[in-house]
């Protein structure tokens, strides 16, 4: 599965769209970590805990999207965006969205 973020993948031809797929996630820290990253906060600094936890989300949500895509027999997905959004205190979603086409080699 090509995953880019332009509308087209250099060397191949898009032969059909498949529509837009997605993948979405609401991932959080245990409470212990989140207390940690608080005093965090004082200091200044990156808050690694919380840097790993959208690693770990924007993965899952990319995931899912590549598996929305192969269920409808995709090749490839184009235009390739991540957003994310706080929830609640210490928990984030992250949504993984493009679209999923066929393509085949110049």
């Amino acid at each position: 599965m090509k995953l880019v973020n332009i509308d087209h993948i250099p060397g191949y031809t898009i032969t059909e769209c498949l529509g837009i797929v997605k993948g979405t996630v609401v991932q959080s820290k245990n409470i212990g970590k989140d207390i940690i990253s608080g005093f965090k906060t004082i200091v200044g600094g990156e808050i690694k805990n919380y840097t790993d936890m959208l690693n770990q989300a924007r993965a899952i949500a990319t995931k899912r999207m590549v598996d929305e895509a192969e269920s409808l027999g995709a090749d490839a997905i184009i235009n390739i965006r991540y957003g994310s959004s706080s929830v609640m205190s210490g928990a984030a979603e992250v949504i993984a969205y493009g679209t999923a086409v066929k393509i085949e080699e110049k």
